[in-house]
């Protein structure tokens, strides 16, 4: 099948706003009605394509055109959608990131890009005037709400209506350049990420395949790039109260009421915010009868979680896990009826988590683990006999045309994370993990965050699967203390709010005793509450604590 090219979704977008002009694209919170739920509003097809077509005209007006590079720091909501499409309709490059990340993180990666244009919030503004020197070469500056003391123009000066005719654009090759997109840097210092058109356009088809190509209808939005994907596919995208960097604190109560109001058919969510869904639902019983599928990512789901969701939801609603990154999304999912079919079972024995098969038209294989850079395939051949057998564990790699064949920066990822094997590109995801006989992935934690002992490495997923079904016990985090190659295995544990540490203690140390694999574990450390990465609010930062850790065992000496 050839790759569409960009402009292909872009036609199907605007073919939705011309033959259902008043069908809603984005319904969005706006503030609270008295009785504490969320007053929403709603931006249709037709509003949000002339709405970026206006931005699309004045950018063109004020230099910004093919290629310009041009940062995008904009809360989740219709003017976010407004100014990508209009940003992609004359062939700019956005750039987004995580603010989360922190300023000085935040800052250096944007000064690596040395954008043109830069959009956002007035803090977002405030910054850039702060550090001036990080954005010298930019030429135009919008800012999304009010302006205060710097030039440029507004988003609300420029109105919603294109004064002249949309003019004819030539269509974009498949492998050019169309956003860049910057990794959490949760497990290592974040990259900029290139994406294509072809890239964006395999992505809609992937998509559209994983929900067996029924259309989305309605789909319930926690991840902005969830939105596009969605929106380019004709649906309506219902957008409840969250803090992009604090999805974990968003209230479950409010994503039942948008399911309920809107008849919400599809929902993508970290598990940070399902889980509390998951109590609520429990706790307050409520049918949810539109809802047809959830697909979880950002960081593994806890199996008792996707039990208890096929529990009370509708018996023919399906939850899927799945598994992707910036690089590459999707890259695999798996529905919870196979997860059950006696998988689980094996991942609380060890063989970490199952997260499916690859994607439509993704392949996945398996590499020797190496921290060093694999240049081409001939040299990962080279070191496979580092790999017992076919199923042995080590790296993922992935190729597709939704994967990114490359990093806008720095330069040295591309030979850390990339392969050339002829006009293949393989992506190294930096995951560890195996392939079964069937062709299913399981997921056995970070290349980063292995555990080296010297009795041989140890996997974090795959051993902490082990001891989370524990009673009393929340998740648990196997960290190394001291240098890699001799390191000391500890786990350090979250309670839950009614667990005995005392007793939980026991309890683990008698499961390290079954298994091989987690039998050299001796130092077992409660913590009050994991760091957590700033887009998803679900991976653990393993990293943070390796140093609790080290400090807790000297305190101990």
């Amino acid at each position: 099948m050839t790759t569409p090219t960009y402009w292909q979704p872009i036609d199907r977008f605007r073919a939705f706003a011309r033959a259902e002009p008043n069908r809603a694209a984005v319904i969005f919170p706006q503030g609270r009605n008295p009785a504490g739920l969320p007053d929403y509003r709603t931006i249709t097809y037709r509003e949000l394509d002339q709405w970026s077509d206006t931005i699309a005209e004045r950018l063109t007006a004020s230099g910004v055109g093919t290629g310009t590079r041009t940062i995008v720091l904009v809360l989740p909501g219709p003017e976010l959608y407004a100014v990508m499409f209009g940003l992609l309709k004359i062939g700019a490059v956005p750039v987004v990131i995580d603010p989360g990340m922190g300023v000085r993180k935040m800052l250096r990666c944007l000064r690596a890009v040395a954008a043109e244009a830069f959009i956002g919030i007035p803090q977002a503004h405030a910054l850039r005037v702060l550090f001036r020197r990080s954005f010298r070469l930019v030429h135009t500056n919008v800012t999304v709400g009010r302006r205060w003391f710097w030039g440029g123009a507004t988003l609300r000066d420029w109105g919603t209506t294109p004064v002249g005719a949309t003019p004819l654009r030539k269509p974009a090759a498949d492998g050019d350049l169309l956003l860049i997109g910057f990794t959490t840097g949760s497990t290592g210092p974040a990259k900029a990420v290139e994406m294509t058109h072809g890239n964006l356009a395999a992505m809609i088809e992937q998509v559209h395949a994983a929900r067996g190509h029924i259309e989305p209808d309605t789909s319930l939005i926690t991840l902005p790039l969830v939105g596009i994907l969605d929106l380019l596919l004709g649906a309506r995208c219902v957008l409840p109260p969250l803090i992009p960097s604090q999805v974990g604190s968003t209230d479950p109560g409010d994503i039942v009421d948008a399911v309920e109001r809107f008849g919400v058919r599809t929902m993508f969510a970290s598990p940070a915010v399902l889980i509390p869904l998951l109590r609520r639902l429990e706790q307050q019983p409520t049918e949810l009868k539109s809802l047809n599928s959830i697909y979880s990512g950002g960081a593994p789901v806890p199996d008792w979680c996707i039990a208890g969701l096929r529990a009370v939801l509708p018996e023919d609603a399906r939850v899927y896990a799945g598994y992707g990154s910036t690089e590459a999304l999707p890259m695999s999912t798996i529905e919870s009826r196979e997860l059950f079919d006696g998988l689980v079972e094996r991942t609380h024995r060890g063989a970490g988590t199952c997260i499916g098969r690859p994607a439509d038209r993704v392949r996945a294989r398996i590499v020797a683990i190496t921290d060093d850079p694999i240049p081409t395939w001939q040299r990962a051949e080279e070191i496979a006999g580092k790999l017992e057998n076919s199923c042995s564990i080590g790296e993922l790699v992935v190729a597709g045309p939704n994967v990114s064949t490359r990093y806008y920066w720095p330069e040295q990822a591309n030979a850390q994370g990339k392969i050339v094997d002829g006009a293949v590109i393989w992506h190294r995801t930096g995951d560890l993990a195996w392939i079964d006989e069937q062709g299913r992935i399981w997921f056995c934690g970070r290349k980063s965050q292995r555990v080296v002992t010297a009795q041989g490495p140890m996997f974090t997923v795959q051993v902490e699967q082990i001891f989370n079904t524990v009673a009393g016990v929340a998740r648990t985090a196997l960290v190394g203390v001291g240098e890699r190659g001799t390191q000391r295995p500890v786990l350090c544990v979250e309670l839950r709010s009614d667990a005995d540490a005392t007793t939980v203690e026991a309890a683990l140390r008698a499961r390290a005793a079954e298994s091989e694999l987690t039998h050299t574990i001796a130092d077992f450390l409660v913590h009050p509450k994991f760091p957590v990465d700033i887009r998803h609010n679900a991976k653990i930062g393993r990293e943070q604590l390796s140093v609790w850790a080290t400090e807790q065992l000297g305190a101990k000496r």
